[in-house]
């Protein structure tokens, strides 16, 4: 990192077994790309940044099949256990990297509409409306992408397994500020969730 008082870790949350879909959903193709490369890639465009992708289940085919050159992986053997898992184990890795960063970036590969605008976007209305939080809003709900001060840090990291990054979202609303991003209540868990999303291209 080049500024460890102003550095931003990005968590890409890759590790879930899709068992709704039958099939790793991070292989799916969506405008020639696998949704995985597709938001990997769009995450290397962020300028300053430190990468890590958490990957568990259909690990060895997503190794064989994306691009991980120049970027960050680990493998989270605990990932049945939750979603918060692979964010902890993210977030670990991320400052043993770099003990001073100063705010993490949650993403998941199965939002196939976020791109680099919207996340740079995040990351600059967290400069300028210096709240603690942002975090996206869409279908009536607040969640991710999500941007998160070191201040919760500790947080996250003692979320129980069951627990989402949603939780430390919900209990400082007063410290949030909010990305509208409607695009962001379409996400892939089934077969169906594709078949309309292969519709889109």
């Amino acid at each position: 990192m080049k500024d460890s008082q102003n550095s931003t870790g990005v968590i890409i949350m890759a590790a879930g077994g899709s068992f709704r879909l039958g099939q790793a959903k991070q292989l799916l193709k969506f405008r020639g790309k696998c949704l995985l490369q597709q938001i990997l890639d769009e995450v290397r465009k962020l300028d300053s940044i430190e990468l890590v992708t958490v990957l568990g289940g259909y690990k060895q085919e997503i190794l064989n099949e994306i691009d991980f050159k120049n970027t960050n992986y680990i493998i989270n053997e605990n990932w049945e256990k939750g979603m918060s898992i692979s964010m902890q184990e993210g977030l670990t890795f991320l400052l043993n990297k770099n003990p001073g960063l100063s705010q993490v970036l949650l993403v998941l590969c199965d939002q196939p509409f976020v791109d680099n605008f919207l996340l740079d976007k995040i990351i600059k209305e967290k400069s300028k409306s210096k709240k603690g939080i942002v975090c996206c809003t869409y279908g009536n709900t607040l969640g991710v992408p999500a941007l998160f001060d070191r201040t919760y840090f500790a947080e996250l990291l003692a979320l129980e397994s069951k627990e989402g990054a949603k939780k430390v979202i919900i209990q400082h609303q007063e410290d949030l500020s909010v990305i509208d991003f409607p695009e962001g209540s379409f996400d892939v868990d089934t077969l169906e969730d594709f078949e309309r999303l292969s519709e889109m291209e």
